[in-house]
């Protein structure tokens, strides 16, 4: 089973919903006859966003929440229950990263994606599986990154957290084979969003030292995304020009690897320069 039957009491959960991918996910499954509950912290964006989704005549609710406070994730699930919806699918989108060196970081920040990057992710998927495996059906997409597949150097911590998505997602799909809720993995190559500004790297620089034609637009990402979810495949890599490298580089040595994403990542030739 992939994405279960929508009907007016059940929802998608969207977290990292204001921008970028995850407002694109949400504008995917919406499109699809979905329920959508959007989250983030930037409550004036989901709004505008919810305002836009109105024309898709399903029921579009919004939670301002920060995925990072454990307190605020406790919360979200019963808030949804007391609204008198049902999670059938979640989408962990939400995340953070660090680019450029670790020496030049803070361990506020390169802690802070793990929360929000890892710690969110195990947090809201034990609570959806737990409501889920007792009905027999519910989806969940989990949001990595081909970052990955290898390490990263210039943004060893984001590529960390994004492995950990794979591994997890992987796990969690062998332990749920049968029960009726499927797990999926997301895992888009470059992708112009905010992401780029939110860590402080100018998308131009960036941009320069990754080939054109590497770059997917969002909501291509996120149709990729959902149908991978819908034919309930393990892992969606959007792009044969981005699955292609992260598959090669999976395996190619590290005495090779290191020194060449080392001396190609823009933030570390600009630490250098």
């Amino acid at each position: 089973m992939g994405l279960p039957t929508p009907s007016p009491t059940t929802t998608a959960v969207v977290t990292g919903a204001s921008s970028g991918i995850g407002a694109d996910l949400a504008r995917e499954l919406a499109a699809r006859g979905h329920g959508v509950t959007l989250v983030a912290r930037r409550e004036d964006r989901l709004r505008a966003l919810a305002d836009e989704l109105s024309s898709s005549n399903v029921r579009v609710e919004v939670v301002a929440c920060d995925v990072a406070d454990a307190d605020a994730r406790a919360g979200l699930f019963p808030e949804i229950e007391r609204r008198g919806l049902t999670v059938d699918v979640l989408v962990n989108n939400a995340g953070i990263g660090t680019i450029g060196p670790v020496v030049d970081s803070t361990p506020e920040a390169e802690i802070g994606q793990v929360r929000v990057n890892v710690e969110a992710v195990i947090d809201l998927t034990t609570r959806a599986v737990q409501q889920m495996v007792p009905r027999g059906r519910g989806a969940i997409l989990n949001v990595g990154s081909t970052a990955g597949f290898q390490p990263f150097p210039g943004q060893s911590g984001y590529a960390a957290t994004k492995a950990f998505v794979r591994t997890y997602t992987d796990g969690l799909r062998g332990e749920l084979a049968g029960t009726g809720v499927t797990v999926t993995a997301l895992h888009p190559g470059p992708v112009r969003t905010e992401f780029l500004d939110t860590a402080g790297m100018d998308e131009r620089t960036f941009a320069s030292a990754f080939p054109k034609f590497l770059w997917i637009e969002s909501r291509e990402v996120a149709e990729k995304g959902i149908d991978g979810l819908a034919a309930d495949r393990g892992s969606v890599i959007p792009g044969l020009q981005n699955e292609i490298p992260a598959r090669v580089f999976e395996f190619l040595p590290r005495r090779i690897l290191l020194p060449l994403i080392r001396n190609q990542h823009p933030a570390l030739r600009r630490s250098r320069s």
